[in-house]
């Protein structure tokens, strides 16, 4: 059943989308680094995830992999650590002064930040609030290379950060002994409708060891049959009702897991904030009833899991 509350916030957005003067505005509170927010957390603790990493002997690993909450995944591959789409604020959106207009999470992060291991690489699919959270980057190093999908670099750099790469579709980079490609996808990248040339798309991460396809945000495609075989596709499965054309469904996911014969599969952006009408329960467990009797393949399926291989 839908909310009488997400029924008025959607109402409120798509009048502020037909008003040039609420767009420029909103463009310009999307740039809030959230140094002084105390409103949003005023209400009750966030619930603890049921899982806790152990990040003991975390750098000897070849692969491993950490899902933290939504699209934020702590990786080990290559020799080295990387962290994507980082967000660990308790909302995400505009800044409005004291608080975040925008979405709560519903669990925290299965690691603060100050609980995270050393950091080699951030990686930046898209501009969108629950992707790219200022307010979570601004906390981070800013000696941290960052990869970032073309057109989202000024959200970036104004931070301080001192290595910024963007990517465009099908462009490679090599960091240490990992060659990272950007990957086309199916979805948009404006922050808030009105800086409408934004980049977005995933990232193939490849080492001796191991090959990682972090999709980002996608609806439906066949994009990725040139990449595989894949040794763990991170993919999203929630936010589809009614953004079927911005984002799949889990059975969807598993297709695409399936065009690049991806042997483990990790599934994100679901169960940590409502930005849709199907139930918070309903992705995850549409995707278990998907994958049936190959369950060995989902890995970190709830927010804490790890895989290591």
């Amino acid at each position: 059943m839908r909310r009488p509350s997400q029924t008025t916030w959607r109402h409120v957005t798509d009048w502020a989308k037909r008003s040039p003067a609420m767009l420029r505005l909103a463009a310009r509170l999307g740039r809030g680094q959230g140094r002084l927010r105390p409103l949003d957390h005023l209400t009750a603790p966030l619930p603890r995830p049921r899982f806790r990493p152990d990040l003991t002997g975390w750098d000897r690993h070849a692969l491993a992999a950490i899902w933290i909450g939504h699209a934020t995944v702590l990786l080990r591959v290559g020799g080295l650590t990387i962290l994507t789409d980082p967000v660990f604020s308790t909302r995400i959106g505009l800044s409005l002064g004291l608080m975040t207009g925008g979405p709560r999470r519903y669990v925290a992060p299965a690691l603060s930040i100050a609980q995270l291991p050393q950091i080699d690489l951030i990686l930046i699919s898209h501009a969108h609030f629950d992707h790219l959270d200022r307010p979570s980057l601004r906390q981070f190093s800013k000696q941290i290379p960052v990869i970032a999908s073309a057109g989202v670099r000024d959200l970036i750099d104004d931070m301080g950060f001192k290595n910024v790469r963007e990517l465009a579709w099908g462009a490679s980079t090599r960091f240490g002994d990992m060659h990272i490609t950007s990957r086309e996808v199916r979805h948009w990248g404006a922050r808030t409708f009105f800086d409408s040339t934004r980049g977005f798309g995933a990232f193939l991460i490849e080492s001796a060891d191991a090959r990682v396809l972090f999709g980002g945000d996608s609806a439906y495609h066949e994009l990725f049959t040139d990449v595989a075989p894949i040794d763990l596709a991170i993919l999203g499965i929630g936010a589809y009702d009614p953004y079927i054309a911005a984002h799949a469904t889990p059975e969807q996911a598993l297709a695409m897991a399936d065009h690049m014969r991806a042997r483990r599969v990790l599934a994100m952006h679901h169960s940590t904030f409502r930005l849709s009408h199907e139930p918070m329960n309903e992705p995850i467990a549409r995707f278990r009833q998907a994958v049936g009797n190959d369950s060995a393949r989902i890995v970190a399926s709830e927010i804490g899991g790890m895989y290591v291989r």
